[in-house]
């Protein structure tokens, strides 16, 4: 009886394996992820500089009150997308949560610098310092440990794969 379930442990282990094609397609798609990325990075440092030097200080907005409505609607979308599938337990939480965290980072910053020279700074600073980045920062840590408890393949077991 103990082998028979070591056989089928092992079988079952086999067949989730992936094959080399399928794990030299993962890398080819992590290579090219990458050097988009990279690109995209580089490139975006002399548009920054660009836009620091030609940018002016004061611009008069049109659509404020949509823009900021439009936004927290948004933010409440990804928080209510996080609780919704925590209390459903999907493995999708995780892109909800860092989607959240990142709204939320972004929130801060915009409440912030947007409030400068004005009486507004400073309850904008509290929001952020005491409400909207430590929430994100305790988003991050909790999807940072759900991600530490995943299976993932180690480079031993790639490597054995492929020879």
């Amino acid at each position: 009886m103990n082998d028979a379930i070591d056989a089928d442990t092992l079988n079952r282990a086999e067949a989730a394996a992936p094959t080399p094609d399928v794990l030299e397609r993962v890398r080819r798609n992590r290579r090219h992820t990458l050097e988009l990325l990279t690109v995209c990075a580089v490139g975006l440092v002399p548009w920054t500089v660009l836009l620091a030097l030609t940018l002016p200080s004061g611009y008069e907005v049109h659509q404020w009150r949509l823009t900021w409505v439009g936004f927290d609607i948004l933010l409440v979308v990804a928080m209510a997308s996080t609780a919704l599938l925590g209390w459903r337990r999907n493995r999708a939480v995780i892109l909800a949560a860092l989607t959240t965290s990142v709204l939320l980072i972004c929130d801060a910053w915009f409440d912030v610098s947007l409030a400068f020279g004005t009486s507004e700074v400073w309850w904008s600073a509290a929001l952020a310092l005491f409400v909207e980045l430590p929430l994100a920062f305790y988003l991050i840590r909790r999807v940072m440990g759900m991600i530490s408890l995943a299976h993932w393949p180690s480079v031993e077991a790639d490597t054995r794969l492929t020879e």
